[in-house]
């Protein structure tokens, strides 16, 4: 049984399914998910999922239902086949681990008791990690633990089965939290989080010798960053902290309100290159124009529908869902025929293939445009009394965090 924590709803176990080559996993998820629409419901239990029925969201009565399920799980578990479960019960909208339930332990050893705990079951902490969890072309992670046995516990179990339960999920927790990045302060975790985001999050990395541009460089780098932090607030620091937390909050405020990146304070292009760089983008931009089609639709269809969801993690589940069974196949279908028609069958196919380039072409075209408008505002408002204290704010958010940290480390 692979147990991991769990983030961003779909592409969690994808991100397990495709780093397992040997095997196929059967998931087991929560139910809710299956009844937003028919195919979506057939989808997922075409990739292996399985819907898990809780008593806070669908109700007592509806338990009854996971019956079939598990019974089902434990049988493909202690025949050599591999579950995953995500024991948090639900998906946590930040980088921080919940709450476990004992339904995954529970089903260990009775999955065991089927064969009279003849058979030695394994369980296998895993971790996800994302660099963002709702752009395109970003990385994700997954790391895995060190396979834990059942087999010692089963004896344990049959006489106290609660006290076994607890004792190995102990093991697992622990695991999953020294691989993955907990930040457990979530009174302030959106300044924890923006700090590690921030130049400064890339320069710490690189101070402690890790590749910033690597991600698992990163989630080493971010997990000692965040350890600091925590050690800074443990040894009685906890107001310096705080009026570090409350500069950087009023520090992002100002840079979102700019709309400028942290990173040009330390590095931003001279008058003379973002020229270059528009006249750059002035030339292409007719190509950008022509990949617009049908792509923009086909990105900007499922945000209508996503922007009327309550939990934003459902964001890349959809699209990525919605991509794979509708919008992909109905406007690229649509747009060979077109150009079929207008032209011939082989200018129809070389359209079809090059629209997966193109589309990535009008991703990083409007993503550095962005980019370079966010340097020509840098620029302008470099000598503003606004600018000068953004970079006051920011210096002394440097120099503080640098005195705790190195300090904490002589």
């Amino acid at each position: 049984m692979i147990v991991s924590n769990h983030q961003n709803c779909l592409n969690d176990p994808l991100g397990i399914l495709m780093s397992i080559r040997d095997r196929k996993p059967y998931f087991i998820m929560r139910a809710d998910v299956f009844a937003y629409h028919p195919l979506l419901n057939k989808f997922f239990r075409a990739i292996g999922l399985l819907p898990a029925f809780r008593i806070d969201y669908e109700g007592e009565e509806s338990l009854q239902k996971n019956k079939d399920t598990f019974l089902m799980s434990e049988y493909e578990l202690v025949n050599g086949n591999t579950l995953m479960m995500f024991p948090e019960a639900g998906h946590q909208d930040k980088r921080w681990l919940g709450d476990f339930s004992y339904g995954y332990t529970k089903m260990v050893f009775e999955a065991a008791a089927l064969d009279h705990f003849q058979t030695e079951i394994f369980i296998l902490p895993s971790c996800n990690h994302y660099s963002d969890y709702f752009q395109i072309q970003e990385q994700m992670l997954i790391k895995y633990g060190v396979p834990i046995s059942v087999k010692p516990f089963y004896e344990l179990y049959q006489t106290k089965p609660r006290t076994a339960q607890r004792q190995v999920n102990a093991l697992v927790r622990k695991q999953i939290e020294d691989l993955m990045l907990d930040i457990r302060d979530l009174d302030n975790y959106e300044a924890i989080d923006f700090i590690r985001n921030t130049s400064y999050g890339k320069k710490f990395a690189a101070f402690h010798h890790y590749d910033e541009e690597k991600l698992p460089d990163r989630l080493l780098s971010d997990r000692l960053l965040v350890a600091g932090l925590e050690k800074i607030k443990a040894n009685g620091h906890e107001d310096i902290l705080s009026e570090i937390y409350a500069d950087t909050l009023a520090y992002k405020k100002g840079v979102n309100g700019m709309k400028i990146n942290d990173a040009l304070f330390d590095r931003c292009p001279s008058w003379g290159a973002i020229t270059g760089f528009l006249l750059l983008f002035l030339l292409f931009f007719p190509l950008w124009v022509f990949s617009l089609w049908p792509n923009a639709l086909h990105l900007i269809a499922p945000t209508i529908l996503i922007n009327r969801m309550t939990d934003k993690m459902f964001y890349g589940t959809f699209i990525l869902a919605l991509s794979i069974l509708i919008t992909i196949p109905v406007l690229y279908t649509l747009t060979f025929v077109l150009m079929w028609v207008l032209t011939n069958v082989w200018m129809a196919a070389i359209y079809l293939v090059s629209l997966p380039l193109l589309v990535l072409f009008s991703w990083y075209y409007r993503k550095f445009f962005i980019q370079t408008l966010q340097a020509l505002r840098f620029r302008f408002y470099f000598k503003t009394k606004k600018m000068n204290d953004l970079r006051k704010i920011r210096n002394g958010i440097h120099q503080r965090l640098n005195e705790l940290l190195m300090n904490q480390s002589k």
